[in-house]
């Protein structure tokens, strides 16, 4: 197997401008970058350095979405953008949309979330399918203490796929919110296979004392952990729990074609460009042993 290996775009790395967060990329052996936008200024930068667009952050469906607000006003017109956002990115080239739904108000029960996402997302879809764009959900359950997000478990994506089935409309596996939440990362890429449309390689390490504190409760009193809750914290791949070999067997077995793209949240290699710069080469040496 072959796949491509690429980067979401780390803060300190980006902060310092595509073209050197491109450059740097190319130089160190990726070959797919995803992007926060995309418009000819970025695809020219991408091609001058010989990178593929990975995912695109879809407009407004990143975060707290209006296309999940209370208001039906709000919702129209967070539909509207983003179908003319789709439009802009399948005229130059681009293929897989970013989505990570919290809804509007962290508050809103995923259960009303999920009654307005069939009012928006039947739109949404058949215009990715005119477009030949694919969706792809983020599985980050949200902040607390509600964990709003709709797609991050087996319970709801399944509720999802069935109430509007569409190739165009599918998954971004992240295993480690999988393994953050108890869910069986594997058995969700053998279910979910048909509907992964991306990949990200980030992992989850169990911390086994703070589980002891804490339980799977977010810590009473913080953490002095970046992306963490307490008895769990986000690493780069091979350093959590995930096995990456099993993953890329199970890729592979589904007819997975897409790249893999490292997205840096991990404490360890957090704070500077440099050590975000050795969080994505450790991160991708060890992918390589997987996925090349």
């Amino acid at each position: 197997m072959d796949y491509r290996i690429g980067m979401r775009l780390s803060p300190n790395i980006g902060g310092e401008g595509l073209e050197y967060a491109a450059n740097w990329a190319a130089s160190i052996g990726l070959e797919v970058m995803d992007v926060p936008e995309w418009n000819q200024d970025i695809k020219e930068t991408l091609d001058r350095h010989g990178l593929i667009v990975g995912s695109i952050d879809g407009r407004g469906a990143v975060g707290n979405t209006k296309l999940l607000s209370l208001d039906a006003d709000k919702r129209k017109q967070a539909v509207s953008d983003l179908k003319e956002q789709m439009s802009e990115v399948a005229a130059l080239g681009g293929k897989v949309l970013f989505m990570c739904l919290i809804p509007e108000e962290n508050s809103t029960p995923r259960s009303k979330s999920f009654e307005l996402w069939k009012e928006t997302f039947p739109e949404i879809v058949a215009h990715a399918e005119r477009e030949d764009l694919y969706i792809a959900l983020e599985g980050y359950p949200g902040p607390d203490p509600h964990y709003p997000t709709i797609g991050c478990t087996p319970e709801m994506l399944r509720t999802m796929f069935n109430s509007i089935p569409s190739k165009h409309f599918g998954l971004n596996f992240d295993p480690s919110h999988l393994v953050r939440l108890g869910i069986d990362y594997m058995r969700v890429l053998k279910e979910f296979g048909e509907d992964i449309n991306y990949c990200h390689g980030k992992d989850t390490e169990i911390l086994q004392q703070e589980l002891y504190e804490y339980g799977v409760l977010p810590a009473t009193f913080g953490t002095n952990i970046d992306f963490s809750e307490g008895s769990w914290r986000y690493t780069i791949p091979g350093h959590g729990e995930v096995d990456w070999g099993k993953v890329a067997i199970g890729l592979e077995a589904i007819g997975y074609k897409g790249p893999i793209s490292i997205e840096l949240e991990d404490h360890r290699y957090w704070g500077s460009l440099e050590l975000e710069k050795q969080g994505i080469i450790k991160a991708k040496q060890h992918l390589e042993r997987y996925f090349k």
